[in-house]
């Protein structure tokens, strides 16, 4: 059974929604971005857009309101967290824990491991790391974690 704080629920995506999304995104991205020099908001517009697939993104809701959103897409191996946003105003809230909360229980009940990458020097690595996530490998820009697969039997 799914229990979840009676505050925050993912509703779909729709495809004519890409362009908030992008916005959310790149509200939530820019101080991140700008802090290593690669703050560019017709590039972080594009690669959201080449990606998007509504199927795969849900929106965050929180007393309601609208405050950011979630994509997770199947691979071969498990699920990938491609995206995770809550808008910066509404950080530091339990928003973003409770949304994992909900994709580990989601992610468990198929025994899939979940895995996500963060930009280097963003403040998600921490809350990744926090949240149990594993340091599996590191490019220019990103790291990669891993929470792996849990069975519940």
């Amino acid at each position: 059974m799914l229990i979840v704080p009676a505050n925050v629920h993912l509703c779909p995506a729709r495809e004519e929604e890409s362009e908030e999304l992008v916005c959310v995104r790149i509200q939530a991205m820019r101080e991140s971005l700008e802090r290593i020099g690669r703050f560019d908001a017709q590039r972080a517009r594009e690669r959201f857009v080449a990606g998007f697939v509504p199927e795969f993104t849900r929106h965050i809701l929180a007393d309601g309101e609208r405050v950011g959103f979630v994509a997770v897409k199947p691979t071969s191996d498990g699920l990938n967290l491609e995206h995770l946003y809550v808008l910066p105003e509404r950080q530091g809230r339990g928003i973003g824990s409770t949304v994992l909360a909900i994709l580990f229980q989601e992610a468990d009940s198929r025994a899939m491991p979940l895995r996500v990458g963060a930009l280097r020097g963003s403040d998600a690595n921490r809350f990744y790391l926090r949240h149990g996530f594993i340091h599996v490998e590191e490019s220019e820009w990103d790291i990669y974690y891993v929470r792996p697969a849990t069975s519940r039997t």
